[in-house]
Parts: C-alpha cells; sequence; structure tokens
C-alpha cells in the first residue's frame, strides 16, 4: 500500500503510528499515512535546528527562492513527482484522483485549486509586491537597505512559520507558500483527510532545488498541532469557531476560521439586484462553497416605498438559481458540489439549519424549489444540496452563519443600520456608487477586505492580502540609524 511518511528537513521518516486513508466511495484504503508524535516535532523544531534551517534558507537569497518558486510552479502542475517513502511516482492527474477521492472534493474543482496553487508560486514575485507593498527584498538578504534616503531594516520575528491546515480546500495553501520566499522554513500538519497537496508542494521545491531543512510535514493529532502552535514563534491557524477560540488574542497565531463574507447592496443598486445574480451565486457556490470567501450572506437596505423592490424576491429568484445546482459523482466534468467525508456530518449540518428554521423569522426557499431535502447520496458519495434562506429577521440565528457548503441568508436592514449589522466580514462585496455609503463601508473596523464594486467575494487579487498579511507576521520593521 502507498505510505506517506513525515518528512523531517525534507527527508522522508516512517513512524510505527499510521493512520489510513480512504477513498470516501468505497471506503476502500488509498494509503498509509505516517503520525508525528508531539516529542519528534518539539525534537525538530527545537531553536537550533529551526535556526539552521533558517540560514540555509538565507544563504540561497531571495532572488533565487523567487527562481525555484517558479521551477517549482512547474513542477507541481506537469512532473511526476515523489509520493511516499518507497520511490513512488504521482502524476498531475493521479493528485488529482487521490485528492478528490479522500476530501470530497470534484476532480474539477481539484485541477481548478491545482491551477491557484501552480499560479500562486508562478507569480511570487507579485505577491511578495503585494504583501510588502513593493518592498526591495535585497533587505531580507542583508537585514539592512534604504528606502528614500533613509536606513532600512526588517527583523524576523520566528526562525520558522507553523502551519495547521485544514482539509476543506487546496486552494488554503497558497497562503503559506510566500513563507518560503520570504526565508522562512515551515512545519506545515496537513488536515486530515487532505495530505495530497502540502506533500506533493513540498516534493515540487525539492525537486525544484530548495534546502530540504526549510520542509517540515508533520501529520499528527490535536496534540502535535499544538505543539507546533506553540513551538513556532509564528504560526497559521486553520478551522472552525471552536478550533480557533482557544488561540484569539495570541500574537504569534494568524487564525483563519469563519469568514462570514457578504455581498452589500447600497439603495441605489437594490432596485437593480436582477443584473447582479451571476455575481451572487458564484459568490456563494464557488469552489463547492467550501472557501471563507464564499458568501454567507447577501445584505440589502430595507426600502421605505411601499411596492419598492424586497429582498424576498431577489432571494426567491437566487433560490431557483442555486436549486438547479446538481450533486454530481465526483469524476463528472461538470460537478461543482463537493460530498462530505463523513456522511453523518452532512446530517448533522441540515439538522442544525432544521432546528434553527424552527424559530420565526426565516425560510429555506431553496427546499421550495426542490420539494425534497437537501441532504442527497450519489455515486456513494453524500451531499448537501445548495441553500438559501430568507430572513426578515436581522438577529435570526440564520442571519448571521457560515457552514461548509454553498449556503446564505438574504437579509434585509433599514438602511441607517446596514454597516453596523454586518459584523465580521471578511471579504464584502459593496454594490453601490453611493460616495457616502461606500465610505461608511471603508471606515468599518468589521470588514477585512472590501471589493467597491460587481467583484465576487471568492475572487482574489493576490497583491491585495486578505486575512492578515503574512509578511507583518513574518517580520517587523526595526528603527535602524547608521553612520559611515
Amino acid at each position: 500500500m502507498l505510505h506517506l511518511p513525515v518528512l523531517r528537513g525534507g527527508r522522508p521518516y516512517r513512524s510505527l503510528e499510521v493512520r489510513r486513508l480512504t477513498d470516501l466511495r468505497t471506503g476502500a484504503a488509498i494509503a498509509e499515512l505516517s503520525q508525528a508524535n508531539p516529542a519528534l516535532i518539539a525534537k525538530d523544531l527545537a531553536a537550533a535546528t529551526a535556526a539552521g534551517a533558517r540560514r540555509a534558507l538565507r544563504a540561497v537569497g531571495v532572488r533565487e527562492l523567487l527562481a525555484i518558486c517558479r521551477r517549482a510552479a512547474h513542477l507541481f502542475a506537469t512532473a511526476d513527482l515523489p509520493v511516499g517513502g518507497d520511490g513512488e511516482l504521482q502524476s498531475p492527474e493521479a493528485y488529482v484522483r487521490q485528492l478528490s477521492a479522500t476530501c470530497g472534493l470534484p476532480e474539477t474543482l481539484c485541477r481548478f485549486n491545482l491551477e491557484k496553487v501552480r499560479g500562486v508560486l508562478d507569480g511570487m514575485e507579485t505577491v511578495l509586491a503585494g504583501l510588502t507593498r513593493g518592498l526591495d527584498l535585497t533587505v531580507l538578504d542583508t537585514g539592512l537597505g534604504t528606502e528614500d534616503g533613509r536606513s532600512l531594516s526588517y527583523v524576523g520575528q520566528a526562525d520558522a512559520l507553523g502551519a495547521i491546515l485544514p482539509s476543506n480546500s487546496p486552494g488554503v495553501h497558497t497562503l503559506w507558500l510566500p513563507a518560503l520566499a520570504l526565508g522562512v522554513p515551515v512545519a506545515l500538519k496537513p488536515g486530515r483527510e487532505e495530505p495530497w497537496t502540502p506533500y506533493r508542494v513540498c516534493q515540487a521545491f525539492l525537486a525544484a532545488g530548495l534546502p530540504g531543512e526549510a520542509l517540515g510535514f508533520y501529520p499528527s493529532d490535536h496534540a502535535g498541532a499544538a505543539e507546533i502552535l506553540q513551538r513556532c514563534g509564528r504560526s497559521l491557524l486553520f478551522g472552525d469557531a471552536a478550533t480557533v477560540r482557544p488561540w484569539q488574542g495570541d500574537p504569534r497565531v494568524e487564525i483563519h476560521g469563519p469568514g462570514w463574507s457578504k455581498v452589500v447592496f447600497g439603495e441605489d443598486e437594490a432596485p437593480q439586484w436582477e443584473r447582479h445574480l451571476d455575481l451572487l451565486a458564484t459568490s456563494i457556490a464557488e469552489n463547492g462553497g467550501r472557501s471563507c470567501l464564499n458568501a454567507s450572506g447577501v445584505w440589502l437596505p430595507r426600502p421605505a416605498a411601499p411596492g419598492a423592490p424586497r429582498g424576498r424576491e431577489l432571494a426567491a429568484a437566487l433560490a431557483r438559481r442555486l436549486a438547479a445546482i446538481e450533486a454530481l459523482p465526483l469524476d463528472h466534468p461538470e460537478a461543482r458540489l463537493a460530498a462530505f467525508s463523513r456522511p453523518q456530518t452532512a446530517h448533522q449540518i441540515s439538522d442544525l439549519i432544521d432546528r434553527r428554521l424552527q424559530t420565526p423569522g426565516a425560510v429555506d426557499l431553496t427546499a421550495e424549489v426542490r420539494g425534497h431535502g437537501r441532504v442527497v447520496e450519489v455515486g456513494g458519495c453524500t451531499f448537501l444540496l445548495p441553500t438559501l434562506v430568507w430572513c426578515e429577521d436581522p438577529d435570526h440565528p440564520l442571519a448571521n452563519t457560515e457552514l461548509l457548503f454553498p449556503f446564505a441568508a438574504v437579509v434585509e436592514v433599514p438602511r441607517a443600520e446596514l454597516p453596523a449589522r454586518l459584523g465580521p466580514t471578511l471579504v464584502c462585496t459593496a454594490l453601490t456608487a453611493d460616495p457616502g455609503f461606500r465610505r461608511e463601508l471603508l471606515d468599518s473596523p468589521w470588514i477585512d477586505r472590501l471589493n467597491l464594486g460587481p467583484v465576487p467575494t471568492s475572487r482574489l487579487s493576490w497583491d491585495q492580502p486578505h486575512e492578515g498579511n503574512l509578511f507583518d507576521h513574518l517580520y517587523r520593521r526595526r528603527a535602524v540609524q547608521a553612520c559611515g
């Protein structure tokens, strides 16, 4: 059977403790995954070892690291790369099939995310320009530079970046990739069902010439994850609200939890809602609705004039769009929905929605269109069908709920209350040309990323970082005066 080892400084290590990866359609074993215990992780992340890995990257230099990223991009997307510790090779198509089989993302979306990872690696110089606001990166090699005739210095905050990764979508791996180009080694704890992408990325980097010391791949349990978060000076943590809650407020840990992203209408655009239906459907359902960037809310100002277009009309039309998305087998060329690796999770989420719908003030409009439940089984997999809820009450428990499938609520509130009502919002797409409303949204401390105009919440521009800035997380500017 295929065996994926731990990577310790880029070198494979077979652990006595293993966990099986199975095909969620059949239950057949696909691979065994070595497990790293906390003691092993602690040994590898000891200060001297991590500092040595950092020095190895610094010796390469940032310009060569960018060249390595470009080579790794090509290899990740096109090459047969080592998989497992016994000389097996994995083609890009095998990667897509294995990834889909264990995490439930259809093969179409696995390829979409493969291209996303390739694009970030290939365009790393543009990504770093966005993260650093155009900084001359040679300052990271020398430790000292100049800007507008003034001395400039940045000091690293950590010898390694830890990353506790999810299984929902391979696209999240684009967020830790810049660390290597910035000269910071990584310690990766992969998601339970998705070790394939970080392992393949590591192999692409090794084949491209990156020093192996910079790469740690540690499949583990919660104790192993906690060890990485404690040992690494800086980390990224992906997870649901319960997972990230204990680490809220820890400056060493950059949280990537629920996004509660939204599309917001101004009074000027609300009457023209029909022309934005494609944007709304894309924001909610792209990538199977599995991303924190997917919209979980559509918010409109409540009309004052009798007979004016209301949110219920928009919600009904959007529900018809979303209800047309079918669950298809994972290898179907038009598949757009992801399956759940644990069928009981899909049933639990559906039951949660139904319980909250018992509170007056909300209705599932997609259920009215379909005429049947939202949990379906297709091709041996369990799916949740897209769900659109109309909330008359902005305080309804479903008005600000985020779930791991295409789910969203349409909510109306008085215009004066709208900005304050949004709450934490990773991405807000504002459909308005009203300068006053735009300024209110620009002033909102709740919004991390603001799209002014018809940009789907799920579309990123890599020169505009979202949900924290990895460069600022890894480096801080230091005051320096140099004479002579």
